[in-house]
């Protein structure tokens, strides 16, 4: 690795990341024209996940009308970004609909069938005194406008823009260095807004309160661009921004390596660039935040690069977000004859999509169309040689043969001791691999399934966790019971200690049962006395008529009876004398 400082053609110096290597960049392919212009479908897909996080929830129902600009669906916790209509209509469905993904998975989208009028909803005001203002509100606009990072990792701009109080930012960096083949959307954008990058710029500043300098990097490829920045920093200038023009070696657009080639600074494992008071930025994401707080217009399209032998106009056009890449394609022409494969991004990460009935979101910078023989397919795989040569391109310094063996193992603890997860699946190692191994894919498959187990594992710790707490919570309900029920026997016990004490000095049961019948007699008893006294006989002892004196009767002979029979001791021989003497009586 060659860490020795080198001038840049600004005069600034320049460091060098380890390996990096030089595709043909096939650029002018897509710009020899100027951007395109919106293209209006019938349809609009807009999936609520086009970012990383949580997907932003509906605001809308089926059959609702919506106007361009509208928030149709807004924001789910800190890390998720709102979605607005790019286009004024109807919603026609809310469901699911394939993504543009390898997988051809799909996922809960709002289906918005155009009208055709282009009605703008009512907008927030331009922010165009921003500079007085407290920078949360700006960051609160740029939050409602649902930006994110339009270079393709689509992360939550305002959450990025938002490190804390404990990371004091020093510099703000602006990635133009689009190093990518095939890809040119972001030279065209600052081709045509060179002064709206400046502003976006100029916002950055201020919600960041950045204390020291601005570098604009992008790689000595882009003249026309570079051109442009130049011109509109010139007529326009920014304190403490530089324009820093680098060498053209993939992946100097990936954010450590451009933080590397321009301050130096290398950043530790599992760590973010705030962490040592940097921030960085892609050139179409700066200039969405420009037209959120100057213009109060959300993120509702981008510029996209169509390109490839395959496509029969390949160029750079506005899209709305959630066009359909079949009916874009048809727009600029069709496919050429013996097209076999359609990549979303560029030949080195983009992944092959099985279909083009997908929409692109806002993280979509590329549709390449290769036509037939433009990207051989390698062929079948071959044994690892161990060249080493997948060692000394890769830009992170990993060693991606051990990975590949333990991902191709299912070793995930050995593949994650050798630092899987700082890979950024560049594809320089499949580039000059001599046995065509697809080592990005083993990467990725490895990295899926220890994300896979570390979700069971946490549903797992989660049922756990829910089985605890409710065993906890019987057992509390079972204490409260017989707290309860305990409290109940003593109240009674109580009770009954206080009738005995004024009662007449017999014996109280000991059972609450027996107590409360003891109780109820004695107070029968005491009733019937209190009669006694006042003289009042019983009821329904007089003028009984015949049949209810014969049962009377009846009854009294029976307690006689009951009087006379002799004990158990008597001689059972007396027992019929004794009858028969009553019977004669």
């Amino acid at each position: 690795m060659n860490l020795n400082p080198a001038p840049a053609p600004s005069g600034r110096r320049l460091w060098r990341f380890h390996g990096g290597i030089h595709p043909p960049g096939e650029k002018a392919l897509s710009t020899a024209g100027p951007i395109a212009p919106v293209w209006l479908p019938a349809l609009l897909v807009l999936p609520l996940q086009q970012h990383i996080g949580n997907p932003a929830q509906p605001l809308v129902a089926v059959g609702d009308r919506v106007l361009k600009g509208q928030e149709i669906a807004r924001a789910d916790g800190v890390v998720s970004a709102g979605l607005h209509a790019p286009s004024s209509g109807w919603v026609r469905q809310i469901g699911d609909h394939p993504i543009a993904h390898a997988s051809g998975l799909s996922t809960p989208c709002i289906f918005i069938e155009t009208d055709g009028e282009e009605r703008w909803a009512e907008l927030p005001e331009p922010m165009t005194d921003f500079a007085q203002r407290d920078p949360g509100e700006v960051l609160a606009r740029i939050r409602w406008a649902g930006i994110v990072g339009l270079g393709g990792a689509a992360f939550p701009s305002a959450f990025k823009l938002s490190p804390g109080p404990d990371r004091p930012i020093h510099t703000l960096i602006i990635n133009a260095a689009e190093c990518e083949p095939y890809i040119s959307c972001d030279d065209m954008l600052m081709r045509r807004d060179a002064a709206k990058l400046l502003d976006g710029i100029r916002i950055l500043r201020h919600v960041l309160d950045v204390t020291g300098e601005c570098l604009i990097g992008i790689e000595d490829n882009k003249p026309e661009a570079i051109a442009a920045l130049k011109a509109a920093l010139a007529a326009d200038p920014l304190p403490s921004t530089e324009l820093v023009i680098i060498p053209t070696v993939y992946p100097s657009g990936g954010e450590k390596q451009l933080i590397r080639v321009l301050t130096g600074q290398e950043l530790a494992s599992k760590s973010l660039p705030a962490q040592i008071g940097i921030v960085c930025h892609n050139v179409g994401t700066t200039v969405a935040v420009a037209d959120a707080v100057l213009r109060g217009i959300p993120l509702i399209s981008r510029v996209l690069t169509l390109t490839g032998r395959g496509l029969a106009q390949p160029g750079n056009q506005e899209v709305l977000i959630g066009t359909l890449a079949a009916d874009l394609i048809a727009a600029r022409g069709g496919y050429r004859p013996g097209v076999q494969r359609l990549i979303l991004g560029g030949p080195m990460m983009g992944p092959a999509l099985p279909s083009d009935q997908v929409p692109l979101t806002k993280a979509s910078n590329c549709l390449l169309v290769p036509g037939p023989g433009e990207l051989e397919d390698p062929g079948a795989a071959g044994p690892c040689i161990r060249c080493g040569q997948c060692a000394e391109v890769c830009p992170v310094q990993l060693l991606p043969q051990q990975l590949y063996w333990y991902a191709r193992s299912r070793e995930m603890d050995k593949v994650q001791d050798y630092n899987l997860f700082d890979c950024i699946e560049c594809g320089c190692c499949v580039q000059v691999c001599p046995s065509h191994i697809p080592l990005v894919q083993y990467y990725r498959f490895a990295k899926t399934s220890i994300w896979n187990q570390a979700e069971e594992k946490r549903k797992a710790e989660h049922a756990r966790q829910r089985h605890e707490a409710r065993q906890a919570r019987l057992e509390r309900v079972e204490r409260e019971r017989k707290e309860k029920l305990k409290q109940k026997n003593e109240a009674l016990r109580q009770k009954s200690a206080g009738a005995k004490g004024d009662g007449d000095g017999d014996a109280a049961p000991a059972d609450p049962k027996q107590a409360a019948i003891a109780a109820a007699l004695a107070r029968a008893k005491a009733k019937k006395a209190a009669l006694a006294e006042q003289g009042v006989a019983p009821k329904n002892t007089e003028q009984l008529t015949p049949a209810q004196q014969k049962q009377v009767d009846a009854a009294q002979q029976r307690r006689t009876k009951a009087a006379v029979k002799p004990a158990p001791d008597t001689d059972p021989d007396a027992a019929p004398d004794a009858v028969k003497q009553e019977d004669v009586e």
